[in-house]
């Protein structure tokens, strides 16, 4: 083996381990979790000088800055002769826009694998406020291409680069080799000393589960710096007269490179690269071998060639077999819980947790950031059509269960194409049987993966497999118990307008027998539906009109803004489609579609749920959850309903909150 087990070695991470070695490291994992909670408290308690980052306050308009560079360098590039052009200039902005692409496949690369692979290194959960404190991740890629132009204008030797250079490359490499990698460690060092670390470093090391873009948050001073490290190669390449396009770029992108695989969270770098290479081990590191550094601090501080740690003796002694713990792959707790989902909208899929992290951190809006990559969306609706099937959103837990999210390639207006029904059927019936032979307990239909005329509400899949063991779970109980409870006190009477569906029917039901009134608007057939189901003694409560003068209204899909303009000043719309209304009227009342705050207990939860806020989720999610954490034996799909008492004293008692939009969060 590359990496040979120390005899002392202490895990620090949570793969599974003899019990016997886990109780002889117990006092020492004490110790370390104090040290790391004693780290952490220092964070930022005495910000430097330049911490914060000069166009903090610009938001996303610190783009600007770039446009008077960019339009010098086109304009140089339109009006001069050919054999005058400079390349490296005029490449600047194509090479930002490249950097930007990448960092993003990263990100997006790293969260698909973590919310599946089993070669996971730290478990611990993720936040919202560390995809908030990483927001600004693209600030490091501006300051580079404004070093790029200002480097461009004021050194002669960096003007008119040609594309490559092999001896300007050689020395960019041995010049990292030797004084970047040096520098940077005793550097790295420095920071950790309690001046320096409280000042600035502690930015970047309150993230304990790191990300790819988790390696370029620091402070702007701290930042600086290193970029003064990496001009060490780049600059003095330049003034020999060797520099080149491929040297700089190749450069830049291996930098990237290297501190997005440190920081993926997942060991990804094969076991034979050492078995073929052995002193590989001191040129490169592997990201569990990172990890060691954002879980203890006061060891592995290379940047990215191990060496020195070696020479210094600052290794940390589990570095090895946390690296081939974490190659083999952690025993997974058995998933419980499965929630089905699918796109929505035709951006929607940049809202995903794989998508754009800022964006998936905030509740959905289509805004003009998405409509720029309106292209993009249309292509991924091809691809996903011709290539898409079921795959891992999110990994959560929840009072020591595990439960996942898997999301249905299909957006919402493919379920409404009859072309498509057979295809989303088969995708759905395959996700219940993968999710059943994995030993899951539950799994609830979210959206439109459940409906009468596509699967009468999951049923069919029951009828095709009698022998199934996992729970299907619709939700219906949970969100009328929830829409019963958004009601006003004191209401007599309410108006039911939208497309109905198996809600709407049992919501109609428990409201006559609660002696409200259901008026309906040209929905005939319900009204028939439930004067046959009711007693003779309720069938007063519901009423067929056209009438619109009920203060408050239950509303589905497909509610138009022309019905809402008859309802009076105040009314108070209450949806009990899984969906909102699309537009609304300032001078009513809306409250949000069924959803419930989730217990501070539950983990890993740094997305938002499409339209809704921060940790919330859909009454259809968190009725699945309930399923399971009851142990409910029974299917909830079809014609079955869970008590609307017993499903909502269970959600209470697990410490699931109804949220409204005056909710605080």
């Amino acid at each position: 083996m590359a990496f040979p087990k120390h005899k002392d070695s202490i895990a620090t991470d949570d793969l599974s381990r003899p019990k016997k070695e886990q109780e002889e490291s117990l006092s020492q994992r004490e110790r370390e979790k104090k040290r790391e909670e004693r780290e952490r408290s220092e964070m930022a308690s005495q910000p430097g000088p330049l911490t914060n980052w000069p166009w903090h306050r610009l938001g996303n308009f610190k783009y600007v800055l770039l446009a008077p560079w960019v339009a010098h360098s086109m304009h140089q590039f339109v009006t001069r002769k050919r054999e005058e052009r400079d390349l490296f200039n005029f490449l600047t902005l194509p090479f930002l826009l490249l950097r930007l692409l990448y960092s993003q496949l990263w990100i997006s690369y790293s969260r698909y694998q973590t919310a599946r692979s089993k070669r996971r290194i730290v478990t611990k959960s993720l936040d919202f406020e560390q995809v908030d404190r990483e927001r600004n991740w693209d600030d490091q890629i501006i300051l580079t291409a404004l070093l790029m132009y200002v480097v461009n204008l004021v050194l002669p030797a960096a003007q008119k680069l040609p594309w490559w250079n092999t001896k300007g490359i050689i020395l960019i490499a041995l010049l990292h080799i030797g004084p970047v990698e040096f520098l940077y460690y005793w550097f790295h060092r420095a920071l950790h000393h309690h001046f320096l670390y409280s000042r600035y470093h502690s930015h970047h090391h309150a993230s304990i589960v790191t990300e790819p873009i988790t390696s370029v948050i620091h402070p702007f001073a701290e930042e600086f710096v290193y970029f003064l490290l990496f001009a060490i190669p780049i600059i003095p390449s330049i003034l020999c007269g060797d520099g080149s396009i491929v040297g700089v770029a190749g450069y830049l992108i291996y930098v990237d490179f290297m501190n997005y695989m440190g920081h993926c969270n997942f060991e990804m770098v094969p076991n034979w690269l050492f078995r073929i290479f052995p002193p590989l081990k001191y040129l490169m590191y592997t990201p569990s071998f990172h990890s060691i550094h954002h879980t203890k601090f006061q060891a592995n501080y290379s940047l990215f060639m191990p060496f020195y740690d070696y020479i210094y003796s600052t290794c940390d002694k589990t570095t090895d077999s946390l690296y081939e713990r974490s190659l083999k792959g952690r025993e997974e707790e058995k998933t419980e819980v499965v929630h089905l989902t699918h796109l929505t909208g035709i951006q929607s899929i940049f809202h995903l947790r794989l998508g754009f992290a800022s964006v998936a951190s905030r509740p959905f809006i289509s805004g003009l950031y998405l409509w720029i990559v309106s292209p993009l969306s249309y292509l991924l609706v091809l691809l996903t059509w011709i290539f898409g099937t079921t795959f891992t959103l999110e990994r959560n837990k929840f009072n020591d269960r595990s439960m996942e999210t898997w999301v249905v390639p299909r957006y919402s207006f493919q379920y409404i194409s009859r072309l498509e029904k057979g295809r989303i059927n088969r995708l759905i019936e395959k996700a219940i049987l993968d999710a059943e032979k994995m030993g899951a307990k539950v799994l609830s239909l979210g959206l439109f993966n459940q409906g009468e005329e596509l699967n009468r509400y999951g049923d069919i899949y029951i009828s095709k497999n009698p022998s199934m063991k996992i729970k299907i779970v619709d939700g219906t109980g949970l969100a009328a118990a929830l829409v019963l409870n958004s009601i006003p006190d004191g209401t007599k009477r309410v108006l039911l307008i939208g497309k109905l569906n198996k809600l709407a029917y049992y919501l109609s039901l428990v409201l006559c027998q609660r002696k409200i009134q259901v008026v309906e608007i040209m929905h005939k057939d319900l009204y028939e539906f439930l004067k046959l189901q009711m007693p003779q003694k309720m069938k007063d409560f519901v009423l067929l009109s056209d009438s619109y003068m009920s203060k408050v209204w239950l509303v589905g899909e497909d509610l138009r803004y022309s019905d809402q303009m008859k309802a009076a000043k105040g009314v108070h719309f209450i949806p009990f489609s899984q969906f909102p209304p699309t537009t609304v009227r300032k001078d009513c009342i809306y409250n949000s579609t069924p959803a419930m705050v989730v217990p501070k207990a539950f983990e890993n939860l740094h997305c938002c749920e499409n339209w809704l806020p921060r940790r919330v989720i859909s009454a259809w999610r968190a009725a699945g959850i309930i399923h399971a954490l009851e142990g409910w034996e029974t299917h909830e799909c079809g014609e079955n309903v869970t008590s609307i008492d017993k499903v909502w004293d269970a959600a209470l008692k697990h410490g699931f909150a109804p949220f409204s939009l005056a909710s605080e969060i």
